[in-house]
Parts: C-alpha cells; sequence; structure tokens
C-alpha cells in the first residue's frame, strides 16, 4: 500500500510539474479576465467566483460581457455550452481511459478537464488518475491565482485591457496545436479548422471560430477513423 502510495504521490508532482509551462503560458489571459470582470462591474469576490466555479477562459470572457450587455441567464448559458463543447469530444477520446474509475474520480477529473490538460495527457499518453488530478489542479490553482493578480491590478492600472493581454489566447493555443500535429488526421483538422475561420469571420459568420474548429475536429476524427489511427 505505501509503494502505491508513494507511485501515486510520483505521478501527482509529475502531472503538476508537466503543465507549469502551460501555466505561464496563460498568465496574460487569467490576468485580463480578471481584471476585466472588475471592469464590467463584476465585485472581486464575483470575479474571482468564475474561475472558481466556471473555470473555462473563453466562457468567462464572453460570461463577462454578455453580463454586461445585460443577456439572458438562458443565453449565457447556451453560449458556454457552444463555446465548450469541444470538451464532448475531449471526452470521447478519453472515455475508455477513464471509464474504469469510480464516479467520485471521474466527476473532478471532468471539472478539470482543460485544452490545456487535454493536450497535455494525450501529448503523453498519460491518463493515470494521479497524473491527471496533479496537472489538472496545478492549473487551476494557477487560473484562480492569475485571475487573483488580475483583480487587483485593475484598481491600479487602469485600462489594463489596452496592454493586449490577449495576445496569450493565441499563444497558449499555438503551443496545445503545434505539437500534437503529428498524424495526417490532425494535420487535416487543424487546416480545415484555419481555413474555416478565415473563411466565416470575413463573411462575419456569427460564432465563426466556434463552428471552424468544431468541425475542423469532426474532420479530424473522420480522417482518424477512415485511416484507422487510435483516437
Amino acid at each position: 500500500m505505501s509503494a502505491l502510495s508513494s507511485s501515486n504521490g510520483q505521478r501527482f508532482w509529475l502531472g503538476a510539474l508537466h503543465i507549469i509551462p502551460l501555466c505561464l503560458a496563460v498568465f496574460p489571459w487569467g490576468v485580463l479576465t480578471g481584471s476585466m470582470a472588475v471592469s464590467q462591474g463584476f465585485t472581486p469576490l464575483q470575479s474571482i467566483g468564475l474561475s472558481v466555479f466556471l473555470f473555462a477562459g473563453a466562457a468567462q470572457l464572453v460570461t463577462i460581457s454578455m453580463v454586461a450587455a445585460g443577456s439572458g441567464f438562458v443565453a449565457i448559458c447556451l453560449t458556454i455550452l457552444v463555446i465548450t463543447a469541444q470538451h464532448l469530444l475531449y471526452a470521447l477520446i478519453l472515455r475508455e481511459h477513464v471509464s474504469s474509475l469510480p464516479l467520485k474520480k471521474r466527476l473532478p477529473v471532468a471539472f478539470l478537464l482543460t485544452d490545456e490538460l487535454f493536450a497535455l495527457s494525450v501529448g503523453k499518453k498519460s491518463y493515470d488518475f494521479a497524473y491527471l488530478m496533479g496537472a489538472g489542479l496545478c492549473f487551476y490553482l494557477a487560473w484562480i491565482g492569475f485571475t487573483l493578480i488580475g483583480v487587483v491590478l485593475a484598481a491600479s492600472v487602469p485600462n489594463l485591457a489596452d496592454y493586449h493581454l490577449d495576445f496569450s489566447i493565441v499563444a497558449t493555443f499555438i503551443a496545445i496545436v503545434v505539437p500534437m500535429i503529428k498524424r495526417l488526421s490532425s494535420l487535416v483538422g487543424v487546416v480545415i479548422a484555419l481555413t474555416l475561420s478565415l473563411v466565416l469571420s470575413s463573411l462575419a459568420v456569427p460564432g465563426a471560430i466556434v463552428i471552424a474548429g468544431l468541425l475542423g475536429m469532426l474532420c479530424a476524427v473522420g480522417v482518424a477513423r477512415w485511416r484507422g489511427e487510435a483516437l
């Protein structure tokens, strides 16, 4: 039992160590989220609460904007579902690796599942519970901490959004996607998503980026199945 606990502890801390670079990459994004919430009328506690309970960077930014614009609760919830729809594909890919875990372990993994954690676990083929929890909790706490910094800076640094901290959103996803392009299916998915995002955005299609991303992922899955690649 002690040997097993020691092994789980090592895997936990290894997961935390491996996700640190991605934690640092989203630092500006987290700061922007916290400061934007305060600037749009959220209290500091509400701003941090978004990161604690919602824990989804893009969804948080959209939620903040929609609340400030007076959007209804149902509209906000539906928008969040669309923005985070890629998690359904993540769940399908990870299902066979975590389905043997009891519900009390699957639930925290599901809550902590982010684009960053998915990329890390898939890239390293590390699906064990201890590793996923170590990486997921480290990223979760870092995100809350970065949000707190943004809340604090919002009061002392005016117009923080003018510093273009949102560049980290693009940089983070480049860092996630590029190392994962190792197969034809991945390349096809990325090319289709990029092409569609440019075309749909130029046509001013609502939700262009989300639509392009979902179609790109579906095409990648289709090519992978056609070629017999493991998902």
